[in-house]
């Protein structure tokens, strides 16, 4: 990129007022630019308004394997160019800042709210009426098919709205935010020893993903260096975790095509992985296991061989149930074709994690933005090119081998030492920090401001759902609705993690 811009390394503080503040037609072609090099946005929002009826937004981009983000802003008022007509990937971004501050992208193709939340800048111009509506296909043989946003069993609400002739789809609109909670408000407005927990209910399935985001970005603003012990048992535990998410969709799968054999095993499968996180810290989940400066409880020689022969046992059962999936042809032949998503599609959106190497595309923060144990051991990125089900599925199943090589590994070899560092937490003033993890859905993404008085000022969260949705929606053009579940399932987003 031609045009100077704040360049800091992942979980690394940097002072605010080194961010370049351009006006709003350099900021828009820098972050085309970027785009157009192979870039990405990582994150995009508006942050506490600067003078009367302002808002500054910033954007932080990253290119694949540079290593670093790159930070920009601008100050705006009313309404910009919008970016989402050149820069498909800016689209959410875009309506959640018009949704939070009033800010208006002229241009956007698909104005509206992303998930109902109170504005945060209160003078701003009122939704306008109708903005709620659901696009619509006209003609006789057009017809809508609405699914949600109450689903039988315990489900998230979330509404699918197609636009069907016959049984082929021509669009699939999805809206959330049905239940917003408000959760990076809360990490600002009650400080201390609740945004842990914040953190960790962020997305219920991805604790230890967002509760590592958390630790890192307050980490990098503190200058506190976690002991080497800590950071393996860190990596461990995201990596049971992974393991576990991607079994029990391994399962969810076969049980779409009716095959029940897999779905059996696996359902199982996950919950024996689940019990080894709970055997570490008394949480399948592994909440309480994390803490800034480390972790809260340590593995001895006793409980590392347990876990290392409930890790091997798992192995081999989930091989098992895996051999049974790719050797029925059945069931390849409904997984393959199904929901793609090409690549230059998935370039253009900026999907991430697993739907992302299923299109060819070898995108991981642990190996292009490394950070804690993942900056001396690394795993290697698998990725298919078919960008179907076929591929969303198998590279689960590759990644669950990687993981538990890892575990085995960092759990055999764990460092010798305490677990929590013994510095405090003091946060540095006037400074940003961007806190990536490849969770088991994709990148997560944190970045915490911190004020003159050094207590946080904004903190965004970008779950790897915010990306993905809209990679469900395109799976789903020119399938057939019956298509659904298995295109659903194979991206298994998170409704919580984008209802913030």
């Amino acid at each position: 990129m031609t045009r100077p811009l704040l360049q800091t390394g992942n979980a690394r503080a940097a002072s605010l007022k080194d961010v370049p503040l351009y006006d709003i037609g350099t900021f828009r072609e820098t972050v085309l630019e970027n785009d157009r090099e192979g870039g990405r946005i990582v994150s995009f929002f508006g942050c506490v308004p600067e003078g009367e009826g302002q808002v500054r937004l910033f954007a932080v981009l990253s290119r694949h394997r540079e290593g670093v983000f790159f930070i920009l802003s601008s100050d705006v008022k009313g309404s910009y160019r919008s970016l989402t007509p050149d820069c498909p990937q800016a689209h959410l971004f875009e309506r959640e800042i018009y949704e939070e501050w009033g800010i208006v992208p002229e241009g956007h193709p698909w104005l509206k709210p992303v998930r109902f939340a109170p504005r945060r800048r209160k003078d701003g111009p009122e939704i306008e009426a109708g903005i709620m509506d659901f696009f619509r296909m006209k003609g006789e043989e057009a017809h809508e098919v609405a699914v949600g946003p109450v689903h039988a069993g315990v489900i998230e609400p979330g509404h699918f709205r197609f636009q069907c002739h016959g049984e082929d789809v021509f669009n699939l609109e999805i809206s959330l935010g049905y239940q917003h909670r408000g959760v990076e408000r809360a990490m600002v407005e009650y400080p201390g020893k609740r945004r842990i927990h914040y953190a960790e209910t962020l997305a219920g399935d991805t604790t230890i993903g967002h509760a590592t985001a958390y630790c890192h970005a307050v980490e990098g603003l503190s200058g506190c260096n976690v002991p080497a012990r800590a950071q393996a048992l860190r990596g461990v535990m995201l990596e049971l975790e992974r393991l576990a998410n991607h079994a029990g969709d391994l399962g969810a799968l076969s049980g779409d095509v009716a095959y029940l054999p897999t779905s059996s095993y696996c359902g199982r499968i996950r919950g024996d992985i689940l019990n080894i996180t709970a055997l570490v810290c008394g949480s399948r989940f592994g909440r309480g296991m994390l803490t800034c400066g480390g972790v809260r409880f340590d593995v001895d020689d006793v409980m590392r061989q347990e876990l290392l022969e409930r890790l091997d046992r798992v192995m081999s059962d989930l091989k098992c149930a895996a051999d049974l999936l790719w050797e029925t042809p059945s069931v390849v032949d409904r997984f393959e074709g199904t929901g793609v998503v090409d690549k230059k599609m998935c370039e253009e959106l900026g999907l991430v994690g697993p739907a992302a190497r299923a299109c060819g595309i070898p995108r991981d923060v642990r190996s292009d933005l490394p950070s804690g144990i993942y900056r001396f051991s690394q795993i290697p990125v698998f990725t298919c090119e078919s960008g179907d089900v076929f591929a969303r599925a198998y590279v689960r199943w590759m990644e669950t081998q990687k993981s538990a090589d890892f575990i085995k590994e960092q759990t055999e070899g764990l460092p010798s030492g305490a677990v929590i560092a013994g510095e405090g937490t003091r946060l540095l003033p006037g400074s940003i920090v961007v806190s990536a993890v490849e969770g088991w859905r994709g990148e997560i993404c944190h970045v915490a401001m911190t004020g003159v008085d050094g207590e946080l000022a904004r903190y965004k969260v970008v779950d790897p759902s915010f990306h993905n949705w809209m990679g469900l929606a395109v799976a789903m053009r020119g399938g057939e609705i019956s298509d659904f579940p298995l295109c659903n399932k194979s991206f298994n987003l998170s409704y919580c993690g984008h209802d913030l």
